[in-house]
């Protein structure tokens, strides 16, 4: 869990100051749009996940077609998001980087795992995946907000 000497609403105050390009809005969740150009935000969360967002926002963040990508792309938000916390003075442990990133790496591996042989895939295409074990393909849906769907082709 990251440390903190502000709290969010504070913080708050303070990044819509300094990133007058970017909307601010309250939400369910932690969330970067590019499109909308806008980071919404949990009111009671944890600022590392807002700095992270915004890292996501200052690198210019938006589409990926391979999975791996995304997950140099969550590696490169967390590190500009301690840059941040060092400026905003939250302390972003190592821990709270890799618990998160944990996450992203589960995603990866269960769409890459094969649904008639449970072997790991590769993927193929934006969605697609293949099996070098069994030879099956399947299509998977984004799922990094909804729940993981495989389904064979």
């Amino acid at each position: 869990m990251a440390a903190t000497t502000m709290p969010l609403t504070n913080l708050l105050q303070k990044l819509k100051l300094d990133f007058p390009h970017l909307t601010f809005e309250e939400g369910a969740d932690f969330l970067w749009s590019p499109e909308k150009s806008t980071v919404t935000y949990k009111k009671e969360g944890d600022p590392a996940l807002l700095l992270h967002e915004i890292g996501h926002a200052q690198l210019q963040h938006s589409e990926y077609t391979r999975d791996v990508e995304l997950i140099s792309m969550e590696r490169s938000a967390w590190e500009k998001a301690k840059e941040l916390g060092a400026v905003y003075r939250i302390v972003i442990s190592d821990d709270t980087v890799e618990d998160h990133l944990d996450t992203y790496r589960d995603w990866l591996h269960a769409r890459s795992t094969c649904p008639s042989c449970t072997a790991v895939g590769y993927q193929t295409g934006q969605f697609t995946y293949a099996c070098p074990a069994c030879s099956q393909e399947w299509r998977v849906n984004e799922a990094r907000v909804c729940g993981l769907r495989r389904t064979k082709l």
